[in-house]
């Protein structure tokens, strides 16, 4: 087992999950990787989270502990020593911090882009509003919900399990090669969504191939309460 590069609390992940034709994620799927499709369908989702107490190689770096994350990712899985591993694919990941993004993108083949972000957590009348904001082009993009208090177990089969239960990460590396690592974390539970809000330039972010399906109504929306999460140092896989 590889040793563990970052240690970080994911909190507050709204996750909203779009179908899309599989066409348009042909360009971003790894070598060696196929797609993982659920109930016959294809996702994708826009995920927005808080990143907390994070550490790298065991050490906290000033003004870099604490940050709001937006990432858009897609699911695939890898066939190692007679198993299925399932994991994610980033097309984009947005953070407040170049540093983060210089050294994802240098050690894990990573698309991260450094943006002004802010967020928004409040619990009042018994109800929970969580927000993420990143500024592209002079103007705010938001991911947003109102969501209950009460958390509630992931029903075993569901469209909620599927999405929460990747645990590796996959890239493009150099020439036919793939970056794989592993994310461990426990099973989370989820909040009931009431309400929800995107306002995203999809074009100008991700590409004109997404516009037509993340302009449309969600597939799903829900929010996970988060954990503990290890990253595990990555390896290269020479196909």
């Amino acid at each position: 087992m590889e040793k563990v590069f970052l240690a970080a609390t994911w909190k507050n992940l709204i996750m909203a999950n779009y179908v899309v034709d599989p066409g348009i994620l042909k360009r971003y799927i790894p070598p060696g990787t196929e797609l993982d499709i659920y109930a016959d369908k294809v996702f994708v989702s826009l995920v927005g989270f808080m990143f907390l107490d994070t550490r790298v190689l065991g050490v906290a770096v000033p003004f870099h502990r604490n940050f709001e994350e937006v990432n858009l990712r897609f699911y695939v899985r890898y066939k190692a020593q007679n198993e299925w591993r399932r994991g994610v694919v980033f097309i984009k990941e947005i953070v407040p911090r170049r540093a983060i993004a210089f050294v994802a993108n240098t050690l894990y083949s990573e698309r991260y882009q450094c943006l002004s972000m802010k967020n928004e957590l409040s619990d009042e009348g018994g109800l929970q509003r969580v927000g993420y904001w990143w500024k592209f082009n002079n103007e705010w993009n938001y991911l947003k919900v109102v969501a209950e208090t009460k958390a509630a177990e992931i029903t075993e089969g569901s469209e909620a399990e599927f999405i929460t239960e990747h645990y590796w990460g996959y890239a493009s590396g150099k020439g036919v090669s793939t970056m794989e690592y592993q994310v461990e974390h426990r099973r989370w539970s989820t909040f009931r969504v009431l309400d929800f809000e995107l306002r995203c330039d999809v074009a100008g972010l991700y590409g004109a191939d997404f516009k037509q399906f993340l302009n449309a109504k969600p597939h799903s929306v829900f929010m996970a309460d988060g954990s503990e999460v290890l990253v595990r140092k990555g390896k290269r896989i020479i196909l």
